[in-house]
């Protein structure tokens, strides 16, 4: 193997990355350095939502770095899909979304995933330019080319089908539309997390059948979200959004498990393992650090992190916090003001039930003081410091 195209594999593979199968990337990379033809490098996108996480960054950095390799990113967005409701594989299925709201939604998308990938090397393709296209004839020709057998090898379906639980035709037929995608931008590497193993798979095959050299498929590692248990996901509000404000990315980053920054530094730094700190906690600070850098810069690294250790190692008042006008009326006559009515008046919670359940878990400080009890009556001599969990503070007054 070309040295050049050795050096390329070795750097696709790190982070953790799985590589199916190994031996026709290597075969591909070698004949891109031969020819000066880049790889063709796919990855599908849900346009439902304007918002990346961190999780969703992880195959972006990896498609960015096909792309200082020479080769082409191709983003292709579910906008067809999408619009139809894509099953969610819960016996349910997500309520579908407007042409308009997933142009809003890809507009704010990009301007994100461009703070990642090259521009230059990129191109956004979506599914509807071909799957719109397909007349009934042309998807039974392709449901023709994929077994049951093979489909209830899926996880999933394999589960609900043993415990005599519903799949729909549909769902069965997103696979096949995913894989769809593959044959129509000619795909030679396709992108995913490892839960996505099956429809990548998927889309060899199907790319065999329509007289194509199949895709490879590259597997980034998965982020567990903020919750320590499920992965990251907006769905789950368990997520750091690409766009987090530098003190709140650093604050969020430190409060996932320690045994969850691997695959963070794996899938999001390019710190290898032999330059990670040892200990556990400043292991986790240098991985706050270094992701804060990726997204931002290092001097507003350096500035999270000094709030960080203001805030949460030496216990002082964050350096801003937000103020916020209390409605005088809310004053008793004695010039006390029930403590509920003032943490939902700051808007650091949304309802009374909510300040309630946070004051009995001892969520809720007021000048740097626990509050045990949601009956309290507080004295109001402004300005209040108001805290609810580790990082959220609002100076009531």
């Amino acid at each position: 193997m070309h040295s050049r195209s050795a050096a390329a594999l070795t750097r696709i593979e790190q982070g953790r990355t799985e590589v199916l199968p190994r031996e026709e990337l290597a075969a591909k990379l070698e004949r891109s350095t031969r020819t000066g033809t880049p790889l063709r490098v796919k990855l599908g996108i849900d346009p439902s939502a304007p918002h990346l996480t961190l999780g969703n960054a992880v195959p972006l950095r990896k498609m960015r770095a096909f792309q200082d390799l020479g080769h082409t990113g191709v983003l292709v967005v579910g906008d067809f899909t999408r619009r139809i409701g894509d099953p969610s594989g819960r016996s349910a299925t997500r309520p579908t979304i407007s042409e308009e709201e997933i142009a809003r939604n890809m507009a704010s998308y990009e301007e994100q995933a461009f703070r990642i990938l090259d521009r230059q090397r990129t191109e956004v393709r979506y599914n509807s330019e071909w799957l719109g296209k397909l007349t009934f004839a042309d998807v039974i020709a392709l449901a023709s080319k994929y077994t049951v057998a093979r489909m209830l090898e899926r996880d999933d379906f394999a589960k609900r089908f043993a415990e005599e639980r519903p799949i729909t035709v549909l769902e069965f037929l997103y696979p096949l539309a995913q894989a769809y995608d593959s044959v129509a931008i000619r795909a030679d590497v396709e992108l995913g997390g490892q839960d996505q193993r099956f429809n990548l798979l998927a889309g060899r095959e199907i790319q065999r059948e329509y007289g194509q050299e199949p895709q490879v498929a590259v597997l980034v590692p998965i982020l567990v979200g903020t919750d320590g248990v499920q992965k990251m996901s907006k769905s789950f509000n368990n997520y750091i959004a690409v766009q987090e404000a530098p003190k709140d990315m650093f604050g969020k980053v430190m409060s996932i498990p320690d045994e969850a920054t691997g695959p963070y530094f794996d899938g999001l730094t390019n710190v290898r393992e032999e330059g990670r700190e040892s200990s556990p906690r400043e292991r986790k600070r240098q991985l706050a650090w270094e992701v804060v850098k990726e997204f931002h810069s290092a001097e507003a690294a350096d500035a999270a992190r000094e709030e960080f250790d203001r805030v949460f190692v030496r216990h002082e008042r964050p350096s801003e916090v937000r103020r916020v006008k209390i409605d005088r009326a809310l004053v008793k006559p004695d010039g006390t003001i029930f403590v509920v009515d003032l943490l939902q008046a700051s808007g650091l919670v949304t309802s009374r039930a909510e300040a309630k359940r946070l004051i009995a878990q001892g969520g809720v400080r007021v000048n740097d003081q626990p509050i045990r009890s949601a009956d309290l009556d507080l004295p109001f001599r402004p300005p209040l410091l108001l805290q609810v969990g580790k990082r959220s503070f609002v100076e009531g007054v």
